[in-house]
């Protein structure tokens, strides 16, 4: 006996679409070093730049990041203040990461009244773990 699926569709097997899963970008080195500093700086940063340069010796290996963090208003210059004592003792927490030195390389901080304005080079060495 046939049977007409068209007259019974509830009758047809149905298989549901596989819904593509999104992946999300896998965080690098770099992307986690933005964050622990934009961090350290309580929201208060803007990133204008970050460099990243491979190195390697014959024991360790690694990256060098150079960023400048911009501190805008009388408030943000503050917290950069606080940013730049902090910074050199900070205890950093990047997965596969040891920061080995994290100093301050350049300020540059104009005053006048109202555009209080501070640019801050913040230069981490980091070594991988291993």
């Amino acid at each position: 006996m046939l049977i007409d699926t068209f007259a019974h569709p509830a009758l047809l097997e149905t298989k549901s679409a596989q819904v593509a899963r999104r992946y999300r970008p896998r965080r690098t080195t770099a992307d986690r070093v933005r964050d622990a500093l934009l961090a350290l700086t309580n929201g208060q940063a803007s990133l204008l730049k970050h460099e990243e340069k491979a190195w390697a010796s014959i024991t360790f290996s690694g990256t060098r990041h150079e960023v400048m963090l911009d501190f805008d208003g009388r408030e943000a210059v503050e917290a950069g203040e606080e940013f730049i004592t902090a910074l050199p003792d900070h205890e950093f927490t990047i997965p596969g990461q040891l920061v080995a030195e994290a100093t301050i390389r350049e300020v540059d901080h104009r005053f006048g009244g109202e555009d209080e304005r501070m640019v801050v080079t913040a230069v981490l060495l980091l070594l991988e773990e291993s």
